[in-house]
């Protein structure tokens, strides 16, 4: 049998690292528990299984990614929350049925040159097979690259908490308030997805309106792990009231939710689907349906509310009353409204 088979197998062996003897023979189990680690704005470590993602986070914000090689199917790497129980410097291999057969620090070590245990026999390791990262191949470590384990190594302490999970749906946040979806394989086959599903997660970051069912039923289908780009969310304000929907950017245009302003100002608003047009007391303008909500573009909120609105630094769009008197008679669509 290889080496490496035997790499999740190592509770109870002795290893020398860093000079020093090391054992593992106090440390519990896997079926032990270990107390839930209250989240922290600091260090802490978040991997997520199903996109084999570790990711680092300093000060509460992301300040690395890394592609991991987790657990296969029938030996999963563990979810829950943990913390970096110890940490170990070019390590030796111990085979655990024969403590006779080692293997020191060098190029076929299968922990590479870091060890950084966080549950009984599981730890965060390098690899002598840095192609395997990126798959499900492991008898339940997390391995990384050798750059990626030595840089994490440096980067966190005995005490760090780590997160571990299975999530096949990852939304990210750019700075720019650009909202991405991803959706992974279901490689321990525990996460069947359905759109509403996903759609609901989409409503988190308020950009459920702007992908259809039909698009996230086929991403679904998919699942290749790419991103998906849905739209630029931003917390929408009339004056420094927040409304629980937010102002969607996309393709150059700001789009306001009709009826969730029209009902926060108490003003009569309806949708002519003839016209494909918003009808206010103020004025009529074109608009579009996007998964049954009605939008309009911003430049109209002063046809339809006698309002004009900003995108602050803070990349809040804030709509403010006119204060001048203004003609609010209906602006001619240039471009034909269309159901999106």
């Amino acid at each position: 049998m290889s080496a490496a088979t035997y790499i999740k197998r190592l509770v109870g062996l002795l290893g020398v690292f860093a000079g020093f003897t090391f054992s593992m023979a106090g440390m519990p189990c896997a079926a032990e528990h270990i107390p839930a680690v209250q989240e922290q704005t600091g260090t802490r470590i978040a991997i997520n299984l199903a996109s084999r993602i570790l990711t680092l986070y300093e000060n509460g914000q992301k300040a690395a990614i890394y592609a991991v090689g987790v657990g296969t199917r029938r030996t999963p790497t563990p979810t829950g929350r943990f913390v970096i129980q110890n940490k170990a410097v070019n390590p030796t291999w111990v085979n655990p049925q024969n403590t006779q057969m080692r293997i020191g620090p060098g190029p076929n070590n299968p922990v590479g040159k870091r060890w950084m245990g966080f549950y009984g026999s599981y730890g965060i390791h390098g690899t002598n097979h840095p192609e395997s990262v990126g798959k499900y191949v492991s008898h339940g470590c997390v391995r990384m690259k050798g750059n990626d384990i030595e840089g994490l190594f440096s980067r966190v302490t005995v005490g760090t908490p780590v997160m571990i999970y299975y999530d096949r749906i990852v939304i990210d946040r750019a700075s720019d308030h650009t909202i991405s979806y991803y959706i992974y394989p279901d490689g321990y086959e525990r996460q069947p997805l359905t759109a509403a599903q996903v759609q609901k997660a989409l409503r988190g970051y308020g950009v459920e309106d702007f992908e259809t069912p039909a698009a996230i039923a086929a991403k679904i289908k998919r699942a290749d792990g790419k991103p998906t780009y849905v739209a630029k969310a931003y917390s929408l304000y009339i004056g420094s009231q927040k409304l629980t929907k937010r102002a969607l950017g996309k393709q150059g245009h700001i789009y306001i939710p009709v009826f969730s302003v029209a009902q926060q100002l108490r003003v009569a608003a309806q949708w002519n689907d003839k016209q494909r047009q918003i009808e206010t007391s103020y004025g009529t303008a074109p608009g579009i349906i996007k998964n049954d909500s009605v939008y309009a573009d911003s430049r109209y909120m002063k046809v339809l509310f006698h309002m004009q609105g900003n995108l602050t630094s803070r990349k809040q769009y804030v709509l403010q009353v006119i204060k001048t008197p203004s003609d609010t008679h209906s602006i001619p669509a240039t471009t034909p409204a269309s159901r999106e």
